[in-house]
């Protein structure tokens, strides 16, 4: 059997098949996959920073990388919204990032339950997701085999600032002491 179809049939048909595809939430999802050692994790994360807009909710076991710092600090300074939640260890950590963010007028919050805070992940502007087994480290960039996923998965975006929401609500507030890293 034979069917005609003219183009304006086609056309129609070709429409509904593209919005079929298309996400209704206005854009697509997308997930970018990095591995250390030297897989750019560092540098990729920075990247996404650098691209905030508006806010940057980050909750993260070790933070010590400089240049995640430095970019960290460059988007307070842009007029961003930057909030990092930590473990505990961190306050007093030799090599924590958490004393040179506050310095700087970023809030910090600690974990104060039992255990540890073991989450790394980030959220940029409510649109992007970072997380991942990456700590925001050195060695995790140059020697420890790690994995970070930048998605920007609506429905995991909002479950992880959920969490986020409620960790930041239950945590302490950092206040500035002896020890941790000035740079």
């Amino acid at each position: 059997m034979l069917i005609r179809v003219n183009k304006k049939q086609l056309l129609v048909g070709s429409i509904i098949l593209i919005s079929l595809l298309i996400p209704s939430s206005g854009f697509s999802n997308s997930t970018k996959v990095l591995f250390s050692p030297n897989g750019d994790c560092q540098q990729a994360i920075v990247d996404e920073i650098d691209k905030a807009t508006k806010s940057v909710d980050i909750a993260m076991y070790y933070l010590t990388s400089r240049e995640i710092g430095q970019a960290l600090v460059k988007a307070k300074e842009n007029g961003v919204i930057v909030r990092v939640f930590l473990d505990q260890s961190q306050e007093t950590s030799q090599y924590s990032k958490s004393r040179y963010l506050m310095k700087r007028g970023i809030e910090v919050r600690y974990y104060v339950g039992s255990g540890i805070m073991h989450n790394k992940f980030a959220i940029i502007d409510g649109k992007t997701l970072i997380t991942g087994s990456f700590n925001w480290t050195a060695n995790a960039e140059k020697e420890n085999q790690e994995n970070l996923l930048i998605m920007t998965d609506e429905d995991l975006i909002k479950q992880y600032s959920d969490r986020f929401e409620y960790l930041w609500k239950n945590g302490r507030k950092g206040e500035l002491s002896e020890g941790g890293s000035e740079e």
